[in-house]
């Protein structure tokens, strides 16, 4: 009953701490798409003047820059989990508000680097959609049809913090061993990061080829409606 007990207190300061952490990335840990862009350029040599361009890019070179983005995200959640792991379970729900800043900043930069930004309040829903995805969670876009952004996103949000809080009791209990605390603070934020990156990949991925096959199409009925002879057009 303690065990039982115990879990239910630890879920429920873990939610919290989630709920607090993913609403903060929300409001203030945010990428700036312009500096980004710049790095996207300096850094990875992208010949890009603008996120549009990135659809005239192989996909080889996007999934190279993602992949990248996802390893960044992964050691630097890892070096963060060593710290805070150092103090076993007592630090676990300063380290939970630290590293959801690091996951959505790694999932706001792969939006981006498959086109996607977040100028608009759709852009941003969109954005936690993806978010939710990479966590585990079906948001119907009937809901997000329905609300505006503002109450939109704390609700999403709530879902995520939900969701991964239970995922947080099962694995993070090694915390509690102060040996070796530090390293399983490490590697558990490490495969975090890994696991949300890797889902958050394939949800922009997969809508940025929708809208290349998309505009294709277009262009091909554009070319066949130019050939046409001018009676039967």
């Amino acid at each position: 009953m303690a065990g039982v007990e115990s879990k239910s207190w630890l879920r429920s300061r873990a939610e919290k701490a989630l709920v607090k952490g993913l609403t903060r990335a929300y409001s203030t840990v945010q990428v700036d798409p312009a500096r980004f862009l710049v790095q996207l350029r300096t850094v990875y040599r992208l010949p890009v003047s603008g996120y549009h361009g990135v659809y005239s890019l192989e996909m080889g070179e996007l999934d190279g820059v993602a992949d990248d983005l996802i390893r960044g995200g992964m050691k630097l959640a890892a070096a963060e989990g060593a710290g805070f792991g150092l103090g076993g379970l007592i630090t676990i729900i300063p380290d939970l508000g630290i590293l959801s800043a690091i996951t959505m900043r790694t999932i706001q930069k792969l939006s981006l680097v498959y086109g996607f930004q977040f100028n608009t309040d759709n852009e941003i829903a969109e954005l936690w959609i993806a978010a939710a995805s990479a966590a585990g969670v079906d948001i119907s876009r009937e809901l997000l049809e329905k609300e505006v952004v503002n109450r939109f996103v704390p609700r999403v949000i709530q879902r995520i913090a939900a969701r991964a809080s239970a995922e947080v009791v099962e694995k993070w209990a090694g915390r509690m061993i102060p040996l070796i605390s530090s390293a399983i603070g490490a590697g558990l934020n490490y495969w975090f990061v890994r696991a949300w990156g890797e889902r958050a990949k394939a949800h922009f991925r997969n809508r940025h080829l929708q809208l290349r096959q998309q505009a294709q199409q277009q262009a091909l009925v554009s070319e066949a409606t130019l050939t046409l002879p001018a009676a039967i057009r």
